[in-house]
């Protein structure tokens, strides 16, 4: 079953350009399903993978064969494209001397595209990630009337831009829209995991992914005979999210030096396991903190890693749970984002860079009230004077106004 994606229309409305366009994200997030789906609805198109070893053979070794051998078609689809050697400078050979052809490429590791296709393709490639769903399409599958609720209660939310209108809704479909979130934080995005019926499917599926699909990628990437080491780091990772790094507990776990933990670390960002969050600093006296925190790309697949898929308060690390929640919508969103920590540990969860603006800092409180505004959130306000802030909470709407700062309590669904 197709999951519709957002990306979709993006991709069909820049068919035209003269650029390439590529396609990369974590390996079972749905690009093979989605370049098959706009492949189907594409006049004078192919679909090809880079897993058939024969054609990534002549596309490697014989670049103008391959053209010739495919000249009928105007669009060429090609997955798995990260396999190929000479991707990029064969790309670029065929954007410059055969304009007719228009490539659209996707592929799972952002190292190997990197190195391999993108860089060679500077002025050439438009790059478009595609992460596991987001709440608002794993929403669109799940249930059709409440997603409909969903998009016009989140039409004036616009977190880029720092503009928040204050919502109404109903009670009973504010439950029922908690209540999905609930089942996204717990079992996360992964369409196959979505679509699956059952907890021990749901489960089975989560172990495949990180067995068959990431530890193997890394281990290819890295030339590792095993994976103990990394598995080790990995689950300290996940033991940590939502904390500063600390890379001293790290090494001890895993048994990597600090140079190797660094390389590492590098490599779960590139594959799409776990990604640092960086701090916000002007004040380098006050502010500067070195260390970052870690997140992961899905909620789903750190439940597995630590064999806890419980909801959110009904364990002892929800805040951590609903902070990585937080983490991978502003990430789908292609949201710039930080967290900010003074020497004195005063603390905000995620500042946003929205537009126009200096920033927009946001707290993830599993409840609240309306008066319940944090020490640490006013002491960011005092310091920047941010023009509207924003308090994400289980279920608490409403809105307060401290020295020229709007303050909206919005609940944990309702990012846009």
């Amino acid at each position: 079953m197709y999951i519709k994606r957002k990306l979709e229309k993006t991709i069909l409305d820049n068919l035209a350009s003269r650029e390439y366009l590529a396609i990369v994200g974590p390996r079972q997030s749905g690009k093979t399903t989605l370049i098959q789906k706009i492949q189907a609805q594409t006049d004078n198109s192919i679909y090809l993978s880079f897993e058939d070893r024969d054609l990534l053979a002549l596309f490697d070794r014989d670049i103008k064969l391959f053209a010739k051998e495919y000249a009928r078609y105007k669009y060429i689809f090609i997955d798995e494209f990260q396999y190929s050697q000479s991707g990029g400078k064969n790309l670029k050979y065929l954007y410059d001397l055969h304009p007719d052809f228009k490539f659209i490429i996707s592929g799972s590791s952002a190292i190997d595209l990197t190195v391999k296709a993108l860089k060679h393709l500077v002025g050439r490639v438009f790059i478009y990630n595609l992460y596991q769903l987001d709440f608002a399409e794993f929403l669109a599958y799940k249930d059709s009337n409440l997603f409909k609720l969903y998009e016009q209660v989140s039409a004036g939310i616009d977190f880029k831009k720092a503009k928040i209108a204050a919502p109404e809704i109903s009670k009973s479909a504010a439950n029922e829209l908690s209540r999905m979130i609930e089942e996204f934080m717990t079992w996360g995005a992964y369409p196959r995991v979505v679509l699956s019926p059952s907890p021990e499917e749901k489960k089975e599926i989560l172990k495949n992914i990180y067995n068959t699909y990431f530890l193997r990628d890394i281990r290819d990437i890295a030339g590792l005979s095993d994976d103990y080491k990394l598995a080790k780091l990995i689950e300290g990772l996940a033991a940590q999210t939502g904390q500063l790094a600390e890379y001293k507990e790290l090494g001890d776990l895993s048994g990597y030096d600090y140079l190797s933990l660094k390389k590492y670390l590098n490599i779960l960002e590139k594959t799409y396991i776990a990604a640092p969050l960086r701090p916000f600093f002007k004040n380098k006296r006050i502010e500067l903190v070195k260390n970052p925190k870690f997140y992961f790309f899905d909620n789903g697949l750190r439940n597995f890693i630590i064999n806890n898929f419980n909801p959110p308060e009904k364990r002892a690390d929800g805040g951590g749970l609903i902070e990585n929640y937080v983490f991978t919508e502003f990430t789908k969103r292609d949201l710039t984002f930080n967290f900010w920590r003074t020497k004195q540990k005063t603390e905000v969860d995620f500042i946003v860079s929205a537009e126009g603006l200096n920033a927009l800092p946001v707290e993830v409180k599993s409840s609240a009230k309306k008066q319940d505004i944090s020490r640490s959130l006013n002491s960011f306000i005092t310091a920047y004077s941010p023009a509207v802030a924003v308090i994400l909470n289980s279920h608490e709407f409403g809105q307060r106004k401290i020295n020229g700062t709007r303050i909206f309590f919005l609940p944990f669904w309702l990012i846009n």
